[in-house]
């Protein structure tokens, strides 16, 4: 689909950054343009199973894939199509800092209500060019922010010091919790207490994350299965914890897709399954083939036979 000319929108809405936020994938169609309706589809499932916010072009959304116009188009979409009942944030991952600049007012432009902002692509900074990075583009924008903390995948850790430098911007407000780390989250706490709020990042250690203080989770598998996902984080606030235990146990090996390379392939096949998404990915990404997609399909499979009864979770 060609990007419409875009008017700013001025309906923007207040981010807690607590609850489930999904990382959603984006939809194409089989001549490889972006598939609103059966995004539209798949944010409906999201919004229906009481999601707290939806993640525009994380990995999962295939940010390096996109063009600039389709991002434009993608934020102002989904704007549209939440009509204000849940924020709508834009995944910020550039090589520069300009380039982080125009993204951020490109996003509140399209009516974006915050970002998540990986540190800088490709070059490794160093502890101070990477605070440099995260503050000029907090003063550049009144955009709330979630630093996205994953030096597994991205190789470069925000640390605790950093934070302490990066609490002096008032609109970096959270983080995405990625290190792998579960004791991180308590030092995040005993260093800061509530200054930043702490969504965990690893589907793997969600309910862990929460257990430990954890404000919200950024959620994979979520796409798939949001009702499941939403339950769980309910629950476990609500202090049923054991119900969300049995939830969180079934769910793991379906999780686990979402730590592998071919995290994109295996959630978009979760959710041609569940009814809610197609396979098609965007070259390089191929979709899955032979064994591997045998053996991914029979994960799914087994959890699709085996999902568990929900309880009322919305009404907790």
């Amino acid at each position: 689909m060609d990007s419409p000319t875009l008017a700013k929108k001025n309906n923007t809405m207040k981010v807690a950054w607590q609850g489930v936020y999904p990382a959603v994938t984006t939809k194409f169609t089989n001549d490889d343009k972006l598939d609103l309706k059966m995004f539209e589809t798949n944010i409906q499932a999201q919004l229906a199973a009481g999601v707290d916010g939806i993640i525009l072009g994380g990995t999962l959304g295939e940010a390096s894939a996109l063009l600039e116009d389709e991002k434009d188009t993608l934020v102002s979409a989904t704007v549209d199509m939440v009509a204000g009942k849940v924020p709508v944030i834009m995944n910020i991952a550039e090589q520069t800092t300009k380039a982080a600049i125009i993204a951020a007012e490109k996003a509140k432009k399209n009516g974006a209500s915050g970002l998540m902002m990986l540190p800088p692509m490709r070059y490794k900074a160093d502890d101070h060019e990477t605070v440099t990075y995260y503050k000029a583009v907090a003063n550049s924008t009144d955009l709330p922010i979630m630093v996205y903390n994953n030096p597994i995948d991205y190789k470069i850790e925000v640390t605790l010091d950093m934070f302490e430098q990066l609490a002096e911007c008032e609109n970096i407000q959270s983080v995405k919790e990625s290190t792998r780390d579960i004791s991180n989250i308590t030092r995040m706490i005993n260093r800061f207490g509530d200054r930043f709020k702490i969504l965990s990042g690893v589907d793997t250690l969600a309910l862990e994350s929460l257990f430990m203080g954890a404000n919200g989770w950024v959620a994979g598998l979520v796409c798939a299965f949001p009702k499941e996902t939403v339950a769980i984080y309910r629950l476990q606030k609500a202090g049923r914890h054991e119900e969300a235990l049995k939830i969180y146990r079934w769910f793991l090996p379906l999780l686990e897709l979402d730590i592998n390379p071919k995290l994109v392939q295996n959630i978009k096949l979760a959710e041609v399954a569940t009814g809610i998404g197609t396979e098609n990915v965007r070259a390089p990404r191929l979709a899955l083939s032979g064994a591997e997609r045998k053996q991914v399909l029979q994960i799914i499979e087994t959890g699709i036979k085996t999902r568990p009864e929900l309880p009322d979770y919305l009404n907790l």
